[in-house]
């Protein structure tokens, strides 16, 4: 199975071309972005195809960073995965970005509670965290720094993020041991892919997640009455 997979959640514009049964991917680029994504995505996504046999016509499903993050930015990956998958006919699956950070922590040899946070700006993150045997510590959620740490305990933590850094010192602070694993402006893309991969086509849905209402709401006060 050949996947392309996208992700324009946060701070980067990534795309990826990866084949199960291999260790590399057959062809990938990142762009660290904090706009413009809309421009830089369908170019990116066609030097990513073009580097490979069969371009789009090889692909068997299209993986795309759902959320939580950047409510303009998903919506860029999102379309351009969902029009991709009506293209070709192709399944089009949703990953989220906190599985995206945490993914890699849980497939390395240390040991600690994994935990994804990602900047969601006014104090607050988006966190997950999840301890041993796959134990749900901290499901997907939007809360302040310290409730994040209250809720993990003494640790140790494997942080991984936007916002690992920041809660890392937080942790520090209150004597919590921590360890700041990937800081990097978005997931990466190779474990987008993966995940992809594994999921459910009818269950990992290509929707936003975003985890709070969107910061600009409509003026109620002044709108006009419609006739």
């Amino acid at each position: 199975m050949r996947i392309l997979a996208i992700d324009t959640a946060l701070g980067a514009c990534s795309a990826c071309l990866f084949e199960t049964g291999r260790s590399e991917l057959l062809a990938r680029e990142t762009i660290p972005m904090e706009r413009g994504h809309a421009e830089a995505l369908l170019p990116l996504i066609d030097r990513v195809t073009s580097q490979v046999d069969g371009g789009f016509g090889a692909l068997s499903r299209v993986a795309v960073t759902v959320g939580p993050g950047s409510y303009t930015g998903l919506r860029v990956g999102i379309a351009a995965a969902r029009a991709i998958g009506l293209t070709t006919g192709i399944p089009v699956v949703g990953v989220a970005t906190l599985s995206a950070f945490l993914a890699p922590l849980m497939a390395g040899e240390r040991r600690g509670l994994f935990t994804a946070a990602i900047d969601a700006k006014h104090g607050q993150i988006y966190v997950q965290a999840i301890g041993a045997g796959g134990r749900a510590i901290i499901p997907p959620g939007l809360m302040g720094y310290r409730e994040v740490i209250r809720l993990l305990g003494s640790g140790p933590l494997l942080v991984a993020g936007t916002a690992a850094e920041a809660l890392a010192i937080e942790a520090r602070a209150q004597g919590v041991e921590v360890a700041v694993c990937d800081q990097a402006p978005g997931p990466d893309i190779a474990w987008v892919a993966r995940l992809g991969a594994m999921a459910d086509p009818a269950q990992a849905l290509p929707k936003p997640l975003y985890l709070r209402e969107p910061d600009a709401k409509p003026q109620d006060g002044a709108r006009i009455a419609r006739r």
